[in-house]
């Protein structure tokens, strides 16, 4: 995301950088610069307006011109208003006092409501709450079914009624069966349009006045860049939301609608879809978001990710182990498992400073390869998972049959596993200088 303004920006922060001091022109041509970087990412033009207004405002004071490096000074500035124009901070779900909470999901069809709807809910379980998802979506054919299905899979108890075509009734209907037993968070999946109607606004006010939502967050494809701006303000304008998800932000998307959305609404965006599985959601961080723009990485993001993925337990296991020197076949299988569950590696790499977004464009953990690799240590004994320096010709090609895979391969994979072994040991050895936890036990 996001990975051709990134570029841009980064290459009129070059211009600046190539120079000791700066003149008012050079400002004036580098803001000029910016200034296209973003309307080509598609940011509203007002937005663009005053952000480069404001940049220019401050890159021409004394303090910048007349410093050493006036080009820190201007990335800092950059830095600050983009920030200022995502919000500043997260804010997180608000909870209601008195439960259940009540959060209600409105969009245009398409934007990805149902499946949000149980990637928040899932979000909600992990934090120890108890929630229930609510079918409210009558008229899409198939939603209910694929909202059942969504609920499932979260492991979240979904609340519909076949039966009954008011959707205002079937979230008055969920709201009772809440209180009586003991959900304490409800999310309503309302129907969505291919353009707004005038029809399902009044049911969205409606079944907004039966329940009395908490939150009112606002689904917006990120992808559709102007238009999710137009999009935001009429929804704002009739329901008055209280957050927006920005949904498909792992896609090619130039980001106009994260940089728009805030500054035209005064809404916050509270979370983020960032793929297809039920876990990709984030809690948007307007000055990470600024960070990754800006190429400077999102090392804070990548740190949760790896907590999230990665077990406190196994991982002070697997430290000892390294310490010891008794790191096994098994814990390597183990650690790649753990690495696959933190997503798409181009998105990780994204988040290291000094790393370009698409680096390893489309990179993930090869699922086949992982599978034969597992079949092969499988295949081995316990003895020869500890020790594969035992492990001779006769032995290889025993588990190549029984793992249907070759010889080659358990070479290769032993070769990997050795590199990766003498990579850690250096890891440990490297602990005292780093004077703390080195990520993912190390």
């Amino acid at each position: 995301m996001f990975q051709s303004l990134t570029d841009k920006i980064s290459d009129a922060f070059k211009k600046f950088r190539n120079k000791g001091k700066l003149t008012e022109s050079d400002v004036k041509e580098g803001m000029r610069e910016i200034k296209l970087a973003l309307l080509e990412a598609d940011v509203n033009f007002k937005v663009v307006k005053a952000f480069i207004n404001k940049v220019s405002e401050r890159a021409v004071g004394s303090e910048v011109l007349e410093s050493l490096m006036p080009a820190q000074h201007i990335v800092k500035i950059v830095n600050e208003e983009l920030c200022a124009i995502m919000g500043e901070k997260h804010e997180k779900l608000t909870i209601a006092p008195k439960p259940p909470t009540v959060v209600m999901l409105c969009g245009l069809q398409g934007a990805g409501k149902t499946t949000h709807a149980a990637k928040l809910a899932l979000l909600m379980k992990k934090q120890g709450r108890t929630p229930l998802l609510v079918a409210c979506d009558v008229y899409r054919p198939a939603a209910i079914k694929q909202l059942h299905v969504v609920g499932e899979q979260v492991g979240v108890k979904v609340y519909s009624d076949e039966n009954e075509k008011n959707p205002v009734k079937i979230a008055k209907d969920a709201m009772k069966l809440a209180e009586k037993q003991g959900y304490d968070m409800v999310f309503i999946d309302t129907a969505g349009r291919l353009h707004i109607d005038e029809v399902l606004m009044h049911e969205l006010e409606e079944i907004k006045a039966a329940v009395d939502p908490t939150e009112i967050l606002l689904v917006i494809d990120a992808m559709l860049g102007q238009d999710a701006v137009n999009v935001a303000e009429h929804f704002n304008s009739l329901l008055d939301i209280t957050g927006v998800i920005l949904t498909k932000l792992d896609g090619d998307t130039r980001g106009g609608a994260a940089l728009s959305v805030r500054h035209v609404t005064g809404k916050p965006i509270k979370y983020v879809g960032t793929g297809e599985k039920l876990d990709n959601i984030e809690p948007f961080h307007p000055e990470r978001m600024a960070s990754r723009i800006l190429g400077m990485g999102d090392v804070l993001s990548l740190i949760e990710k790896a907590e999230a993925a990665f077990d406190e337990k196994k991982a002070m296991e697997l430290e000892k182990k390294l310490r010891q020197q008794t790191f096994t076949l098994s814990d390597y299988l183990d650690q790649f498992k753990q690495i696959k569950n933190m997503g798409n590696l181009d998105q990780l790499v994204g988040m290291l400073p000094g790393v370009k977004p698409g680096a390893l464009k489309d990179a993930k953990v090869d699922e086949k390869q992982l599978a034969r690799q597992e079949a092969i240590i499988l295949s081995m004994t316990e003895k020869e998972r500890e020790n594969p320096d035992i492990l001779n010709s006769s032995r290889k090609k025993r588990i190549a049959a029984g793992s249907g895979t070759t010889v080659e391969e358990i070479n290769r994979l032993l070769k990997q596993f050795g590199q990766i072994k003498e990579l850690m040991k250096q890891f440990t050895g490297n602990k005292k200088k780093f004077g703390r936890k080195l990520p993912f036990g190390f």
